[in-house]
């Protein structure tokens, strides 16, 4: 860890340019010929004792560094009007990317519906592009503008219903989450108040079926190799609406959650 001058301010030079820090756009346009600083989110570091490295980093800017705003030349470039299936081949990594083209695999082969299909694709979207907590949640406002309701439900409910087990529509509890939470963890009052509110909807087999094709790598019935994401390029293509400006370039309710991913290293 780099040492601290005041509690806040990191001083090690050398871990600030490694980790924070990307060298000068040669081209011309924005911020070209300076070096561009980035800092991370706030929501990030909380509670994990990391040291906040935003004042050492903002404390670099000048004539020959300002903070990075759009794209960052570390990440895969985006193309000028971002469709879908592009979030998923510039944004999610290998884990990802085979986690959720797996689900959607899985109930592909089961025979299962397009928007079921959908639904398992999308199904962890925030978690592997966005933020973590919630995910069901985020995920499912992220993409409600675009997608039928069953789908955005789907992935809303699937969050808590994954906590909730179901023997008769074959969903045991999770052994990966007794070893990953322990086995006397208790899901939060709000989980199990949805999870009786999802079992009474009328929809409640579309996210009880993410729950069944939800599969982890690390599980014997994850995918072993990547998928080819055209597999999906019709089902998407006839189940989710394609902003002509470009997903995350519209005026949706949820288009700045799309921004954010396309550009994650802005300042503002």
């Amino acid at each position: 860890m780099p040492p601290m001058r005041d509690g806040s301010v990191i001083v090690d030079e050398d871990f600030i340019e490694r980790a924070f820090s990307q060298p000068a756009r040669p081209e011309s346009g924005p911020q070209a010929g300076r070096r561009r600083m980035m800092a991370p989110s706030k929501i990030g570091l909380a509670g994990t004792g990391l040291p906040d490295p935003e004042l050492a980093v903002v404390g670099r800017v000048g004539a020959d560094a300002v903070m990075m705003m759009g794209d960052n030349p570390a990440l895969p470039p985006m193309p000028p009007r971002p469709r879908l299936l592009d979030f998923f081949r510039a944004r999610l990594d290998d884990f990802y990317l085979r986690h959720m083209a797996g689900s959607a695999k899985h109930a592909l082969d089961a025979g299962m519906d397009e928007k079921i299909v959908l639904a398992c694709l999308l199904h962890d979207i925030s978690n592997g592009a966005l933020i973590r907590g919630d995910h069901g949640y985020w995920g499912a406002q992220m993409i409600a503008p675009y997608v039928d309701e069953e789908v955005a439900w789907a992935v809303r409910y699937h969050q808590c219903l994954r906590y909730a087990p179901d023997e008769a529509a074959g969903y045991r509890y999770p052994e990966i989450y007794l070893r990953l939470f322990g086995a006397d963890y208790r899901p939060p009052d709000y989980i199990l108040r949805d999870a009786a509110t999802a079992r009474a909807h009328r929809w409640y087999m579309s996210a009880r079926q993410v729950t069944l094709h939800d599969l982890y790598l690390f599980e014997e019935a994850g995918p072993a190799t990547p998928i080819d994401l055209d597999l999906f390029e019709e089902i998407v293509g006839r189940n989710f609406r394609q902003p002509e400006e470009g997903l995350g370039l519209d005026d949706s309710p949820s288009s700045h959650m799309w921004r954010t991913i396309i550009w994650p290293n802005n300042f503002l």
